[in-house]
């Protein structure tokens, strides 16, 4: 399969500046492999900086079980890329998994350091939590963050979420926005 067919498979969702691409199987089996093999085949540069924190090895083993079942395709993670001519991977943005009995589904982030502070995980956020609440059974997004990770609270707020209280883990606070809170 050429380049183009290949990436014109892969679900994509476009936003100003980023080109979010959905974690498969095989995009992760890449990513594992090394660098190179990922820039093949997202046809996008990939930093020597990658992966982004919070996007090791164990988060990889994870949303390779997790992507098991073909329709957890987007349920994962979304590879971020800059939509110019030079593309280029900036980080991570996806869901810990499907929506729950409640439709509640839990959002996550990871920017690499050199390209923080510019609005990427703002813009990702917003189009992801767009896409969670395209399907029905979707109700509520929630995230969970560290009190002192200030630049995580500023996306979460600056998308509408609201802070809820205590997170599941000691010293985690959960953040939501809920469906019928949407502007």
């Amino acid at each position: 399969m050429d380049k183009q067919a290949q990436r014109s498979s892969l679900r994509l969702i476009q936003s100003r500046r980023l080109n979010l691409i959905a974690a498969t199987t095989e995009l992760i089996k890449k990513d594992i492999q090394g660098r190179g093999f990922l820039s093949g085949a997202l046809d996008v540069s990939v930093p020597e900086c990658w992966p982004p924190d919070l996007y090791g090895p164990r988060a990889m083993q994870f949303s390779l079980a997790q992507l098991d079942e073909p329709s957890e395709q987007g349920w994962s993670f979304w590879y971020l890329a800059t939509a110019d001519e030079s593309s280029e991977l900036v980080g991570i943005c996806g869901f810990k998994g499907r929506p729950d009995g409640a439709g509640s589904v839990e959002i996550g982030y990871s920017i690499l350091d050199r390209f923080q502070r510019r609005g990427y995980a703002t813009e990702a956020v917003q189009r992801l939590v767009g896409w969670a609440f395209s399907h029905h059974n979707v109700n509520e997004v929630c995230a969970e963050t560290l009190p002192h990770l200030s630049q995580s609270i500023r996306v979460l707020e600056k998308n509408g979420f609201q802070r809820a209280g205590a997170g599941s883990e000691a010293g985690v606070i959960r953040y939501i926005i809920a469906r019928n809170n949407l502007n």
